[in-house]
């Protein structure tokens, strides 16, 4: 028997950020610019490596994966929040909110792994800078971004049907922009502990196991980058691996705040603010971060804009002389 048959609740009411009209106004301007440049971003990304040849490599490889998650990360939760506000409408069908909840967290699962994988890509290219090319195949690399989706799908899978087994009887007020888990959770009449063990175990192991991963990466290129003699070397490296750090601790800090925190200290207030971070910051951000600090996405990016410039000055020339 599935979840909708179950429940007596067919749909939930999402209350957004903000019930005061001055303030949802703005919001819907914030997040609809927060939006287009987070979508403009990264699809400049996708376009500028696909493009250049010369960036066919492990690392921009995992680039182009990471800009096309946060693509569709903001994609799941932005355009819902904005539809409604437009219509008037809160609502959201039980499954609806069931199939968002899924793609969320597992964009957010795959945004952790890529965090990783990116930073083991960092680690071998100067730790082991000689055998980078030999350790980071082209095999390697699809099967980590390969591996990196069966994993996130799997393991939001099992979160997704243990919610659709809950009884929701009456209560169906949301107060978030989109369905999350915490939230969800409250509002069942049914005893949840399996589904707040399996959080704390198991969706503990999922996002904690990257990030060491990621520390001990960056442990270890730390110790390769002080022993590099050169100053003006070492601030190049650290200044990247600050910026990189500083998404990784707004990332995760956000998540562990309101994930892995008992259940009475959340807030309706706070984890909404805390969840814009990741859910919507931090995808429009990395394109910035990652990316366009880089010397050679830069000079694609000036390719990129460069080559469609010239295709829309030719055009006309070309119907000119057609005709």
């Amino acid at each position: 028997m599935n979840g909708a048959n179950q429940s007596s609740v067919s749909e939930f009411l999402l209350l957004g950020l903000s019930r005061k009209p001055q303030q949802q106004q703005l919001l819907f301007v914030l997040f609809l610019s927060m939006y287009l440049a987070t979508v403009l971003g990264n699809l400049l990304i996708i376009l500028a490596i696909s493009a250049d040849s010369r960036l066919h490599t492990p690392m921009y490889f995992f680039l182009c994966n990471l800009s096309f998650v946060d693509g569709c990360f903001s994609s799941t939760t932005v355009p819902k929040m904005l539809a409604n506000h437009i219509l008037g409408i809160q609502t959201i069908s039980f499954p609806g909110c069931l199939t968002q909840m899924y793609f969320v967290f597992m964009f957010v699962d795959m945004d952790n792994f890529l965090l990783a994988v990116m930073a083991y890509d960092r680690f071998v290219a100067v730790c082991h800078p000689l055998h980078y090319s030999t350790k980071m195949s082209h095999q390697l690399c699809a099967l980590l971004v390969i591996g990196s989706w069966v994993t996130a799908n799997l393991n939001v899978l099992l979160h997704t049907l243990l919610m659709a087994q809950l009884l929701f009887c009456a209560e169906n007020i949301i107060p978030h922009f989109f369905c999350d888990i915490t939230p969800l959770l409250k509002l069942s009449c049914s005893d949840t502990q399996l589904n707040e063990m399996m959080i704390l175990t198991e969706g503990a192991l999922i996002m904690i196991t990257p990030f060491v991963c990621i520390l001990a990466s960056y442990i270890s290129i730390t110790r390769a980058v002080l022993r590099v003699p050169s100053t003006k070397g070492k601030w190049k490296a650290f200044s990247t691996c600050g910026s990189h750090l500083a998404v990784v601790s707004l990332f995760y800090g956000t998540i562990i705040a309101v994930y892995f925190n008992p259940s009475s200290s959340h807030s309706a207030e706070k984890d909404p603010a805390a969840t814009v971070l990741y859910t919507v910051v931090t995808p429009m951000l990395n394109p910035f971060i990652y990316s366009l600090r880089n010397r050679d996405l830069k000079g694609a990016l000036r390719k990129l804009f460069t080559s469609r410039s010239t295709v829309s000055t030719l055009i006309p020339d070309i119907l000119i002389v057609s005709s």
